[in-house]
């Protein structure tokens, strides 16, 4: 698989990294984490842009990021917004397939994952056998109910997909483009997206990274809704686990066609 032919074709010339931000009624973070942004990579020597997906927010935060993107330079902050408020995942994918970067980070919009944290994980990617480096959050800045859900819901995970990551669903990681189309359009897909990698052979690494507690604006997920969505999603990636197929062409004619 050619990898141009998995990307809109805007990405025809690779830089050194890509960031994916998903946002939604963040109108209160942007300014800050993209003034975050900007100083994690300053002293970097990276080529790089970040990517804001704006998932239909309704609290002015498409003006407040092109307010922000105008006195930057031209290309390094991209914007895009989805039609409908479409969730965390669609935004994602969306994002990933506008990249232009070698390498891809994520983040949250929220402000509370730490930009500073990139650049180590990219030192990890580059220098370790892997495909994707992802956070885990060592010291969690939520309330107890958030952290315990959190936890279960981790084990749980582990249990039904068969796959151990310590912190499946921190937003904070690295991954190499060629990851990206592997990815399935699934609603799941940021909450098991380190999983649905290693069910596909990808080589996974884990690493501590900073948790912040929110500063502005209001989470989008309840305890409950977390519960009941997360439980549909993991019914969704146990069946592509049982239903999925996995080859490797081992003999062609003539050899060129491989």
């Amino acid at each position: 698989m050619e990898l141009k032919n998995c990307f809109s074709p805007e990405t025809t010339r690779l830089m050194d990294l890509s960031i994916v931000i998903p946002v939604y009624n963040e109108v209160e973070n942007v300014r800050e984490l993209a003034g975050e942004v900007e100083a994690a990579l300053k002293e970097s020597g990276l080529e790089w842009e970040c990517l804001w997906v704006d998932d239909g927010s309704t609290d002015g935060t498409w003006d407040r990021l092109r307010q922000m993107a105008q006195g930057e330079p031209a290309g390094r902050h991209r914007l895009f917004a989805l039609g409908k408020n479409t969730g965390q995942s669609a935004a994602l994918w969306a994002g990933f397939h506008r990249c232009r970067g070698r390498f891809i980070a994520t983040l949250d919009g929220d402000g509370q994952n730490d930009p500073r944290d990139i650049p180590r994980l990219l030192n990890l990617l580059m220098q370790g056998d892997h495909d994707l480096v992802q956070g885990y959050r060592s010291v969690r800045r939520d309330s107890y109910v958030r952290r315990t859900s959190s936890r279960i819901a981790n084990a749980v995970r582990n249990r039904v997909t068969g796959k151990s990551v310590r912190d499946v669903g921190c937003a904070t990681r690295v991954l190499r483009r060629e990851c990206v189309p592997f990815l399935p359009p699934f609603k799941g897909l940021h909450r098991f997206l380190p999983t649905l990698l290693m069910y596909h052979g990808f080589r996974i690494a884990e690493a501590p990274v900073h948790h912040r507690p929110r500063r502005k604006g209001v989470t989008k997920y309840g305890i409950w809704d977390r519960l009941w969505v997360g439980l549909l999603d993991l019914v969704g990636v146990w069946w592509l686990r049982k239903r999925g197929f996995h080859f490797q062409v081992v003999r062609s004619y003539p050899e060129q066609e491989k």
